[in-house]
């Protein structure tokens, strides 16, 4: 241990207090040993410092930050240099606010595109996510701050994310699921990691002793700590036992308290609850060592967001190259986007901007001649025909319509998912009627997750502005213009419609489980292999200028496993324009044992180039990139054949192949041709239940609750809806969430979900005092009928010291 001195000197209760926060955001000090306390706060696109002082309506209020572009938007930039750029921009912030962890970044996989946090993801492959996520964490530690790496694991869904089983094979879960984490640890080594809600295959991730110790911290070499995510602890001492150090909020002293008892009753071993201590002080001490008086510069910071937001954006489409515009043309900007755009997501990670870029007044600050309409309200999703006339009178009188249109603040936020992948009624409507009227319409797109676009045969071009950050409004228009040539690809697949998505019949799955049923078939490892037709593909994404890709060269034609292999090719910009490449190196094998997609990226490189300028790129391949997760020995094995190197623009648009033979140590490979055939060629929609569970190696667990048991403190009120007087409680819940938060608060959906998917134990946990152990066994009691009388009477109990606790509530959030 690094601290034992000081840890010698700590009482049994000192300890346990240690591995419990202090509040909301700090950790807990102690002055009798001069350790002082250190702030972590949300991320991961900004700073959410809560307001030291706030007005009484000004729940979830936070101090003026830069607003980066999200997660979605800076993995499109596919440019590890710039993320790092940006992370460093993010540990000179923190140092202003005395933060020393910054919560994030998130690197779950978006196995469906209705997540309603995928805004705060990277992408649906764990190679482009790892790189990423890592990139982010050097450049934040780069100034002295930590990061927490999250959320560790298989949380690809915000429906009943606190008490949901993640159904996943264990090679679904090593390939797909873990491996963005696991680059991320072995390239960066973030000082925390935070744990999911959720529970994979049966155990919750915050007590996860094979997920925590064995993998993270074993085989992976993590040597920071585990933080729960806020609210994720379900039981303190098996979650020290399983690995997890550090619980988030503070549980007001619950969990000290039970790690104290578990010592003295010999359930713990007090050398378990050292070594967390341990790692809990090396972080406050880490964390301590960089604090400073310290000044960012906002204009500078700004000036990033804008150019990060440059290089990221999606151009999806550019018939007749009508953009970049030209300035002598007549415009009608069409969409209240315009002048109020959508530029983050909602939830945790929800920042207090200290600028807001729109897109209508830097039109006009570069002089352009237009005429603006509304279009449309966003508060609302059906169509107003009286805006829709004004927006197609105004598009018959211009040279060229720019709509700006996306998914409103309400569509997607942390706390529920969706439920469609559609932009609002009111934008496809208005979209459909101005391309009637005007052949030269051009659609700026902002959201953060895919969208179906059924008038998009009807429009000239398509920019997919992602969500740009605080100043997204001005480098959609750098786009629009010229100044900026767009250099963006896609970080996912974009379906045709959501029946098509793999997953689609397992999720979000029942209030019990979610079955991961299609395994590895994720995104574009689905669509490809299954041929499947798509919007756009994943890696997609076009330039002003052209590109010529040349000379394959591979510097083997076989090779060892152990051996590392060089591929290089060539690239040349044949425009007239500068711009950005974003070369693709895909992998496939040829004829292989078990079922593996057709094609997965191993390798990518962005190089800028000057029109006429050609380039070498070279990218390393080694054992990984050849190899899948073999369950019968619990390890990456490689099958000896051979493989197609495949270099591309986009997973759909392949340039340049060559082959290379690959050998390798004899294994049993699993064979699962006769037992689930299906997934031999990506038939995994509707997977029946022998097949998966030949790939799952186990039998499929109950989906459904045992109605017959009681509700305890792990269940929500969403579980207690099938009792009388858990019906008459979700409904009065639902009825005041609509009474006192208007349709179009972005928080409405995420508040109630929580209210009904959320743990009773939390109402303990997360309360800072205000909802006590009596108070829940009262609420037990009335929803299992044991006598409302007497569970009322427990709840008026403790009324009392939850008045004298509202304000640390309120305070802390």
């Amino acid at each position: 241990m690094k601290h034992s001195d000081i840890i010698s000197q700590m009482t049994l209760e000192e300890k346990a207090s240690f591995c419990d926060g202090a509040d909301f955001w700090n950790l807990q000090s102690c002055e009798r040993l001069g350790i002082k306390s250190i702030m972590v706060t949300d991320g991961p696109h900004g700073l959410r410092k809560k307001k030291e002082k706030k007005d009484p309506g000004e729940l979830m209020s936070s101090n003026p930050a830069t607003c980066f572009p999200t997660a979605v938007t800076t993995a499109a930039s596919w440019d590890p240099d710039l993320i790092y750029e940006m992370g460093q921009a993010l540990g000179e912030e923190c140092l202003e606010e005395k933060v020393s962890v910054l919560l994030g970044p998130g690197a779950n996989m978006k196995r469906s595109p209705l997540c309603g946090r995928n805004f705060e993801y990277f992408s649906e492959d764990p190679y482009l996510a790892g790189k990423m996520a890592a990139s982010f964490i050097n450049g934040v530690q780069s100034k002295g701050i930590g990061t927490s790496l999250k959320h560790f694991a298989a949380n690809s869904q915000e429906c009943r994310r606190m008490t949901v089983d993640s159904v996943v094979d264990e090679r679904a879960l090593r390939e797909i699921y873990l491996t963005a984490f696991e680059i991320a640890v072995k390239e960066a080594q973030p000082w925390t990691v935070m744990n999911a809600y959720n529970r994979l295959n049966g155990t919750y991730c915050a007590e996860n002793k094979w997920l925590l110790s064995d993998v993270l911290k074993k085989e992976w070499g993590f040597k920071g700590i585990v933080v729960t995510d806020w609210g994720a602890e379900n039981d303190r001492v098996e979650g020290l036992k399983a690995g997890q150090e550090l619980e988030m909020p503070t549980s007001s002293g619950r969990g000290a308290k039970q790690i104290c008892e578990a010592v003295r009753n010999g359930k713990l071993d007090e050398k378990i609850l050292d070594e967390a201590v341990d790692a809990v002080l090396d972080l406050i001490i880490r964390g301590n060592e960089n604090k400073r008086d310290y000044k960012f510069d906002k204009k500078e910071h700004h000036a990033l967001a804008r150019k990060i937001a440059g290089n990221s954006m999606v151009l999806l489409k550019n018939e007749d190259n009508i953009l970049p515009l030209k300035k002598n043309l007549k415009y009608a900007v069409i969409g209240e986007m315009a002048k109020s755009p959508r530029y983050q997501g909602a939830g945790s990670s929800l920042i207090n901007p200290l600028k807001i870029d729109n897109a209508f007044d830097e039109l006009m600050d570069n002089g352009v001649s237009m005429t603006y309409c509304a279009g449309y309200d966003k508060k609302s999703d059906r169509p107003d025909d009286v805006l829709i006339g004004e927006a197609v009178a105004a598009a018959r009188n211009a040279d060229i319509a720019v709509i700006f249109a996306g998914l409103t603040e309400t569509y997607e936020a942390e706390g529920f998912d969706r439920s469609h992948i559609s932009l609002p009624e009111s934008h496809d409507e208005l979209i459909r009627e101005v391309a009637k009227v005007n052949k030269n319409t051009v659609v700026v797109l902002s959201g953060g997750s895919p969208v179906t676009m059924p008038w998009l045969s009807d429009v000239k071009a398509v920019l997919n502005g992602y969500l740009g950050g605080e100043a997204g409004g001005s480098a959609v228009v750098d786009i629009l213009l010229g100044k900026v040539n767009p250099s963006g690809k896609l970080a996912e697949t974009y379906p045709c419609m959501l029946a098509d998505v793999p997953c689609v019949n397992y999720f979000p799955g029942t209030t019990v489980t979610t079955e991961y049923r299609e395994s590895v078939y994720i995104g574009y490892r689905y669509y490809d292999t299954a041929k499947k037709d798509v919007l756009f593909p994943f890696g997609y994404g076009l330039s002003y200028t052209t590109f010529e890709y040349s000379d394959l060269k591979l510097s083997k034609k076989k090779i060892k496993d152990t051996d590392t292999l060089k591929v290089s090719f060539k690239i040349k910009n044949t425009g007239s324009a500068a711009g950005a490449e974003i070369a693709q190196v895909y992998v496939s094998d040829v004829d292989s044992t078990i079922f593996r997609p057709e094609k997965e990226l191993k390798g990518f490189k962005k190089v800028f180039l000057n029109p006429g300028e050609e380039t070498t790129v070279e990218i390393e391949l080694d054992k990984r990139s050849f190899a899948f997760y073999n369950v019968l020995v619990h390890d990456w094995c490689v099958e000896s054949g051979d493989f197609v190197i495949k270099v591309g623009a986009s997973s759909r648009d392949i340039k340049l192949e060559g082959k290379v033979n690959v050998s390798a140590q004899e294994v049993e490979i699993p064979d699962y041709r006769q037992s689930a055939p299906q997934y031999y060629t990506a038939d995994v929609r509707n997977v029946p239940d022998s097949q998966f569970e030949a790939v799952l190696g186990r039998p499929i667990p109950a989906n459904k609750r045992d109605n017959a048991s009681e509700l305890d403190l792990t269940s929500t009120l969403e579980d207690a809806n099938f009792t009388k007087q858990g019906k008459f409680v979700n409904n009065v819940i639902d009825k005041a969430v609509n009474t006192f938060l208007s349709s179009d608060d972005a928080n409405r959906g995420m508040i109630k979900a929580m209210a009904l998917q959320i743990p009773i134990r939390n109402f303990i946990s997360m309360s800072m005092g205000v909802f006590s152990d009596t108070m829940a066994q009262g609420l037990l009691d009335i929803l299992n009928g044991k006598g409302t009388v007497k569970g009322i009477a427990r709840i008026c109990s403790g009324l009392g010291n939850a008045l004298k606790n509202m304000k640390n509530l309120f305070n802390s959030i």
